[in-house]
C-alpha cells in the first residue's frame, strides 16, 4: 500500500478542519447539548467514517478496506470505553456541563497527536525490528488480564490516579478550587491561578497516553500501514464528544463491556505473538528460522471483533433490565 505524502498532507488537512469546525460550530459558545444534536453529529461522523473507509477499499483495495474497517470498529469500542473514564473525570472534578464539551474537544485533540507520535514510533519499530509484534502481543494480554481485574473497580482505580496526578500539578502551578466560566486559568487577590478547567485537561491527557498505549499496539496488530493505523483512530476519536453526551447513563449499563474489550484484546495479542512467530528472526525461538503456525486472517478477526461486541452489549443491556427488574419487585415487596 503506497501512500503518497500528498494524500498524507491532504487528510491531515481535512481531519484537522472537520476539528475546526467542530469548535466553531458546537464548542466555542458553551452549551450542554441535546439528545438530538448529540444524535445527528454522533452519526455524522460515523457514517464520514465509514465512507473514508470505501475510499480506501476502492483506492487500495479489499485488503487494507477491510484492515481499516476492523481497525475503525476496535478503536472506536476502545474510545466507548474511555467514556467511563471520562465520565469519572468530570464527576470528580464537578465539571459543569455547558463546559464539558470544550474539554472533551481539546482532550481528544491530544489524545490525536499523541497518538500519531505512538504511531510514528511504532511504524519505525515494526520496520527495524520484527521482534516488536512479541512485545506488542504480550502487552495487549497483559491488558487483557488487567481489564478483568479491574472490571467493577474502574472508578476507585481512576480516582486513585487522577489524585496522584492532582497532587503532582500543584506542587508545580498555583491553583484554585473555583472555575472561572471555561478559563483555564485566572486572577485571584492579584495573583495568577490555575483553575480546576486546567486540571482536568492534565489528567485527561495523561489518561489519554495510557489509552494510547492499548490502543495502539491493538490496531497494529490488524494492520501495519501507518496511514490506516492513523486515519482509523482519528474518524474513531472523532465523534466521540457527541457520544459522550449521546450515552450518556446507558454507559453504566454496558456492565460486560470491559469483559468483551478483554477478550477482543487478549484475541489480537494472540494475533500478533503468532504473527510474530510466523516472522521470528530470534536466535533462540527455533534457531531464528521462521515458525510455522496458523495466522489469523483481517476477515476473521473483523468478525470475531463485531460479533464480541455485539454479544457484550446485548448481554449488558439484558443483564441491566433483569437487575432493573428485580430491583422493582424489591421496593414493591413489604
Amino acid at each position: 500500500m503506497h501512500v503518497s505524502p500528498t494524500v498524507w498532507i491532504i487528510t491531515i488537512l481535512v481531519i484537522l478542519g472537520l476539528f475546526i469546525f467542530d469548535f466553531f460550530a458546537h464548542v466555542r459558545v458553551p452549551h450542554a447539548p441535546s439528545i438530538k444534536e448529540s444524535g445527528f453529529w454522533s452519526a455524522f461522523y460515523i457514517t464520514v467514517a465509514l465512507i473514508f473507509g470505501g475510499f480506501v477499499w476502492w483506492k487500495w483495495g479489499s485488503t487494507s478496506g477491510t484492515e481499516y474497517y476492523a481497525g475503525f470498529v476496535t478503536e472506536k469500542a476502545l474510545s466507548v470505553d474511555n467514556l467511563f473514564v471520562f465520565v469519572i473525570i468530570m464527576a470528580k472534578f464537578a465539571v459543569p456541563r455547558e463546559y464539558q464539551q470544550k474539554v472533551l474537544l481539546f482532550g481528544i485533540m491530544m489524545a490525536l497527536v499523541m497518538r500519531g507520535a505512538f504511531i510514528a514510533v511504532g511504524a519505525a519499530a515494526i520496520n527495524a525490528y520484527s521482534w516488536v509484534f512479541y512485545l506488542f502481543g504480550a502487552f495487549l494480554i497483559y491488558t487483557a488480564i488487567k481489564l478483568v481485574r479491574e472490571s467493577g473497580h474502574e472508578e476507585e482505580a481512576e480516582e486513585e490516579r487522577d489524585s496522584r496526578i492532582q497532587i503532582f500539578v500543584k506542587r508545580v502551578l498555583r491553583t484554585t478550587d473555583n472555575y472561572d466560566r471555561d478559563k483555564l486559568f485566572t486572577k485571584e487577590n492579584g495573583k495568577r491561578l490555575a483553575t480546576p478547567m486546567l486540571m482536568v485537561l492534565i489528567v485527561i491527557g495523561f489518561t489519554d497516553v495510557l489509552f494510547a498505549l492499548d490502543s495502539i499496539p491493538a490496531i497494529y496488530g490488524l494492520t501495519s500501514e501507518p496511514y490506516i493505523v492513523f486515519t482509523a483512530n482519528a474518524f474513531a476519536l472523532m465523534g466521540l464528544r457527541q457520544l459522550y453526551f449521546l450515552l450518556g447513563g446507558l454507559l453504566d449499563k454496558l456492565v460486560y463491556l470491559s469483559f468483551g474489550l478483554s477478550f477482543i484484546l487478549g484475541f489480537i495479542g494472540i494475533k500478533l505473538v503468532l504473527h510474530a512467530l510466523h516472522e521470528n528472526t530470534l536466535g533462540f525461538i527455533n534457531g531464528g528460522e521462521h515458525v510455522k503456525v496458523p495466522e489469523i486472517s483481517t476477515p476473521l478477526s473483523l468478525s470475531v471483533i463485531v460479533g464480541t461486541l455485539v454479544i457484550t452489549t446485548i448481554a449488558s443491556l439484558l443483564k441491566s433490565r433483569s437487575d432493573a427488574r428485580k430491583s422493582e419487585k424489591t421496593e414493591l415487596s413489604p
